[in-house]
């Protein structure tokens, strides 16, 4: 038993290297996705306080209005530009509707507030879209579909060309987003909010403006999302579920960091990989990625508990 936990998996990794790159690459595709998805969490609770549980479904409702529009006969890229209005109106709707008037209001009452909005998108996505599985426009919007094979060690390695063209645009995206936080003065706006929400708001910053702009930043998170992952796995309300695979992100790198968002998901997402196949599979019989990711987080918090790069809160009385 020993053996099989602490030796064989290292011999399989050595025996074939090729193997080995397979699976980190997969891990590597899924924890960059991962990592998108906190993102979104960690602008919004960093510009707000407030948990937003309602990503996920952000997620798939983005998903479902690009294919829904191009159901209806809209161009690919005319009904990507039209998702990012709807993602627009449904932050200033946010905003306006639900969270204007409850600023003030106790932190758990805006973490309510964002489980109804998830509700509402999921009966408002089922009456619009329906509840079946659709195909997500791959081919539509230029996404190569083939795939690269290379040789490693006179192995064999299979790149899929969407995978690469996700992990291109993921990082184009956070790079993007750093730089928006950085080197402009609505990102560094957002930036004050998130360190000092008084002294931000002394200064002119407005938090109803701040708002609509990080929900609107996330829905373009979301949609980029949902259209790598829909490639992979096709647009349906199960997409949320994985969605929710940010939440252990979080927990490992740290509610408030954008760093730990990233660093997190890619963790996360080469490990329950690397754990699935060298441990998962042999001895537990497989579908450890379903829990492996909160495992790790809750062991992580139990040694540190602000997170890896979460920064550590000293009260002083």
């Amino acid at each position: 038993m020993l053996k099989d936990i602490f030796i064989n998996p290292f011999v399989d990794m050595v025996e074939a290297p090729d193997f080995l790159l397979q699976v980190l690459w997969e891990g590597l595709v899924s924890g960059i996705l991962y990592a998108l998805i906190a993102l979104g969490f960690v602008l919004i609770f960093r510009s707000s306080r407030i948990f937003n549980f309602a990503q996920g479904i952000m997620v798939v409702f983005a998903a479902l209005t690009l294919v829904g529009l191009h159901a209806m006969g809209v161009p690919a890229w005319v009904s990507v530009a039209l998702t990012l209005v709807v993602m627009f109106i449904l932050a200033v709707a946010i905003e306006r509707v639900v969270l204007r008037p409850l600023v003030g209001q106790p932190d758990i009452i805006l973490f309510m507030a964002t489980i109804g909005i998830t509700l509402f998108l999921i009966g408002f996505g089922e009456i619009i879209f329906g509840g079946e599985n659709k195909v997500m426009i791959t081919e539509e919007l230029g996404i190569p579909t083939d795939s690269v094979v290379l040789e490693p060690w006179g192995g064999l390695l299979i790149l899929e060309q969407k995978d690469i063209t996700a992990v291109v645009v993921a990082a184009l995206l956070v790079v993007a987003l750093l730089l928006f936080l950085n080197k402009t003065r609505m990102g560094r706006a957002i930036r004050a909010l998130g360190d000092d929400h008084q002294a931000a708001l002394s200064v002119g910053i407005s938090l109803q403006t701040i708002w609509v702009l990080v929900w609107f930043i996330a829905g373009i998170i979301a949609l980029v999302t949902g259209i790598a992952w829909g490639a992979r796995a096709g647009v349906s309300f199960a997409l949320e579920v994985i969605a929710y695979k940010a939440l252990p992100v979080l927990m490992l790198g740290g509610l408030e960091s954008i760093t730990g968002a990233i660093i997190g998901g890619l963790m996360i997402g080469i490990l329950e990989k690397v754990f699935e196949i060298y441990w998962g599979q042999p001895l537990l019989g497989g579908n450890t990625e379903t829990w492996f990711a909160f495992v790790l987080a809750l062991i992580v918090l139990l040694f540190r508990p602000q997170g890896l790069f979460g920064e550590k809160i000293i009260e002083r009385v």
